[in-house]
């Protein structure tokens, strides 16, 4: 070493008062040089010192949004909001993707299949992707952050609804892009609506009785039974194969779609009555 920075330049340094090119070239000399930087520690400020850490490790340690948590925030959601909604499993990305090939494959069985047989996929899987978003939007075991959202300072029955919500809108996002790409565009293709309302808000307030998985599974199970075994009856009342001719499933004519509205409103007193039950986590 054939240099050593002077006293002057040193304190200039510590005080932040060089400019960017001497502090830069100060610095590499600092790295090899043991005796100035001796000498530069006692001039530095401790506080100044301890705060320039603090900005370094917010920069450094802070949690880098995501594609789902930056697009709630330019859709104007508050951060805390929507830091709490990118944690439950239904709204990450790979849970998204799994939906869009689900609702890929059913669109693909629509064309594929003949008559209304491929329709009744479509119509059989949309209404079930809520339920099971729903499901997990807050089941201990599947949601790693489920002690840390019970933390949050909100009330657990209001992150509840507000990521169920997030979770229908998404998935009905999802299935109505998809529903553009069924061969035939009629009202049935919105038919699933009402129906994953209902399913959704009756396997909610399932789970203020039984775990939410079991709920969501018996409603699920229902569901597929129910429609299958009317589409069944029906075309053995009528001597043509399942899915030919028209659906005659009571799930999509007008009565049964004002059914699920009914189901879906009541569900959702139930579920303002047992509010309680969701605070805390104290669900079965």
């Amino acid at each position: 070493m054939t240099w050593h920075a002077d006293a002057t330049l040193l304190d200039r340094y510590a005080s932040g008062e060089i400019d960017h090119a001497r502090a830069s070239s100060l610095e590499a000399h600092l790295l090899a040089c043991a005796e100035c930087r001796t000498a530069v520690a006692g001039r530095v400020d401790n506080d100044r010192l301890a705060a320039t850490w603090h900005e370094m490790e917010e920069v450094l340690d802070a949690p880098r949004p995501g594609l789902v948590e930056r697009l709630l925030l330019r859709l104007g959601v508050a951060e805390h909001l929507a830091r709490l909604l990118v944690s439950t499993p239904a709204l990450r990305l790979s849970w998204l993707v799994g939906l869009s090939v689900a609702l890929g494959f059913a669109v693909l069985a629509s064309h594929a299949g003949q008559g209304e047989a491929g329709m009744l996929v479509f119509l059989l899987v949309a209404p079930l992707l809520p339920v099971a978003g729903v499901a997990v939007a807050f089941a201990p075991g599947i949601d790693p952050a489920y002690e840390i959202a019970l933390a949050a300072p909100m009330a657990s029955f209001r992150l509840l609804l507000v990521r169920s919500a997030a979770v229908m809108a998404s998935t009905a996002a999802l299935a109505g892009a998809a529903a553009l790409a069924l061969p035939d565009i009629g009202w049935v293709v919105v038919a699933w609506v009402l129906p994953a309302l209902g399913l959704s808000a009756l396997s909610l307030a399932l789970s203020s009785f039984v775990a939410p998985l079991p709920s969501a599974a018996a409603v699920a199970s229902v569901w597929v039974v129910g429609v299958l075994g009317s589409e069944l009856a029906a075309a053995r009342r009528l001597g043509t194969p399942l899915g030919i001719g028209q659906l005659h499933s009571l799930a999509f004519d007008p009565a049964g779609q004002l059914c699920f509205a009914v189901l879906a409103a009541v569900a959702a007193l139930v579920i303002a009555g047992r509010r309680d039950v969701y605070e805390l986590g104290r669900t079965p």
